[in-house]
């Protein structure tokens, strides 16, 4: 019996929806709770017109342009307008890396566990697979945006409107329907899901780098990429409607060519042509240790990358900030209360304590790569030869260090380099990459929480990205909302001296260093102690 190319695409949809009944609703709470609580915190903080726009100009500047994005409405920056140009960007950073996530774990990563084929045994259509993911995503955003937009309209905020609220949700929305067509494609193109999401990322922290370096004078660059388009809507202040469907028609082109890619492509490949291998493995092969490197090599290689390109796109505002608030009265009120340091010198710790949190993600990913291996069924494997349990996991340990080490020296070099190349006069490149290389002993702790969790409660190892978004939370926003003193010391980048600004505070490194000591021990105690699972 000849089958349709979709048949069977409602009960597949079904069926990602009971893998994902937990998943999803946290991702879709988590992005309407944040929005909502933090619109109200600006309500509480800036609770009339003059404390607002005292806060406006200190947002008159590249640096935050960079960050945040160019500011709509800084002439009459009211709750609205001020939500907007604050969150919006970050918040759809998080929703394109949510949809690069979804995607390729119901795409890549079901072809390569060999899910695809036994559903394709069924009576199924050949693009059904596909389409079912995609169509799962578009309602997940299509949620996302009402879900968002009305929250936001249900605060009751006089600047935020009906139609301002749901343009917000739905610019989110947008942005995820396009990386999730976007992985579509990738998962076509390459032959894993590493690969898939290793692509998929890099296009998103690219298209942030250059729409960060569009928003502060090159704006054809920021017209490059979706978060340069949804930027322009200028949510609560014009309610510009044509930037999301722009973004929502390049989403349906990409989930055509997908589907296409798909129907002409063989099982099991991909169109990128795979490098031939060696006739005979390398050395480094031979061990637990290569092999893992080799298993990432990829990955690591593109946050490297990524990682110095965001640096360099913060670096390249640098040159600005003294002549930009030269003039303006509350920022010298500010530097003020840092005598000694300029403003450049006191914005680098911020710059790096985002930049700290940003590179761990890869740091997590390494070592936590071998649940992924666990998961799959590999290490059996490995543990039946002369692999030891405490080789096996140093392995992933040792690259997850090291992978901190590499990371946050590309993000203080980013930084430094471009950064000296726009400034009159420059600072010393080593003021840049201690202000980076500090937050080592943090990154070292979140790593040690991992090896904690896989040793002793390895289906609990999700815990450690809540924690890591915690800790973003407390760090980024702490003095905008005003956080109590203890939910910043609650992480571990809350301990890390703010230099050059601040005196280098030693005995908080040793004992951070101490306390991922510890939780490497008792990983490795627990995963020598515990069944592999089967």
């Amino acid at each position: 019996m000849n089958k349709s190319l979709f048949n069977g695409t409602g009960t597949l949809m079904r069926f990602i929806w009971r893998r994902d009944r937990l998943r999803i609703p946290i991702w879709l709470l988590s992005f309407a709770v944040v929005s909502m609580v933090t619109a109200v915190a600006f309500t509480d903080l800036y609770q009339n017109a003059a404390e607002r726009q005292a806060i406006a100009e200190t947002m008159r500047n590249p640096a935050m342009t960079a960050m945040v994005g160019p500011g709509y409405g800084l002439d009459n920056y009211t709750e609205g307008a001020m939500m907007a140009h604050q969150m919006l960007l970050m918040t759809a950073v998080v929703v394109g890396l949510m949809s690069i996530l979804l995607v390729a774990r119901h795409t890549r990563s079901d072809e390569e566990e060999g899910r695809i084929e036994l559903i394709r045994s069924l009576p199924v259509g050949r693009l059904s697979t596909l389409q079912s993911v995609l169509l799962v995503m578009f309602i997940v955003d299509i949620l996302l945006a009402v879900t968002t937009g009305l929250g936001l309209y249900a605060l009751g905020i006089s600047s935020m409107d009906l139609e301002g609220s749901l343009l917000y949700g739905a610019a989110l929305g947008a942005v995820g329907l396009f990386f999730a067509a976007l992985t579509a494609v990738f998962a076509q193109l390459s032959q894993n899901s590493r690969n898939t999401v290793g692509l998929s990322v890099i296009v998103l922290l690219l298209g942030y780098a250059l729409r960060a370096i569009g928003d502060i004078g090159m704006e054809a660059l920021s017209w490059t990429t979706p978060l340069g388009w949804v930027l322009r809507s200028e949510v609560y202040v014009q309610n510009i409607w044509w930037p999301v469907w722009l973004t929502i028609g390049a989403a349906c082109l990409l989930a055509v060519l997908a589907l296409y890619l798909n129907s002409i492509r063989d099982l099991g490949s991909g169109f990128l042509p795979a490098r031939t291998g060696k006739a005979h493995a390398s050395p480094a092969l031979q061990s637990s240790l290569g092999l893992a490197v080799r298993l990432q090599r990829t990955g690591l290689v593109a946050w490297a990358f990524g990682l110095f390109l965001i640096g360099a796109s913060y670096g390249s505002v640098l040159g600005d900030l003294e002549s930009f608030f030269a003039d303006v009265e509350i920022m010298q009120e500010f530097l003020a209360a840092a005598p000694g340091s300029s403003l450049t010198e006191q914005f680098i710790p911020m710059l790096m304590s985002v930049m700290a949190i940003i590179g761990t993600i890869p740091v997590l990913l390494a070592i936590l790569r071998l649940k992924g291996e666990e998961k799959n069924n590999r290490l059996e494997h490995f543990l039946s030869r002369a692999v030891s349990r405490n080789r096996l996991l140093g392995s992933y340990v040792v690259i997850s260090l090291f992978t901190s080490f590499i990371m946050l020296s590309l993000a203080g070099l980013g930084i430094g380099l471009v950064g000296n190349a726009m400034m009159q006069e420059g600072l010393p490149l080593g003021v840049f990459y201690k202000a980076a290389i500090v937050y080592l002993p943090a990154a070292w702790v979140m790593t040690g929480l991992a090896a904690a969790l896989i040793g002793w409660l390895p289906k609990a190892t999700g815990v450690v990205w809540l924690y890591l978004v915690f800790s973003f939370t407390v760090v980024y926003l702490g003095a905008l909302f005003q956080f109590p003193e203890w939910t910043e010391k609650a992480t571990p980048f809350g301990h890390i001296p703010r230099l050059p600004v601040e005196e280098q505070n030693w005995m908080a490194l040793a004992i951070l260093t101490a306390i991922a000591a510890v939780l490497l021990i008792a990983g490795f105690a627990g995963f020598n102690r515990r069944d592999i699972s089967n």
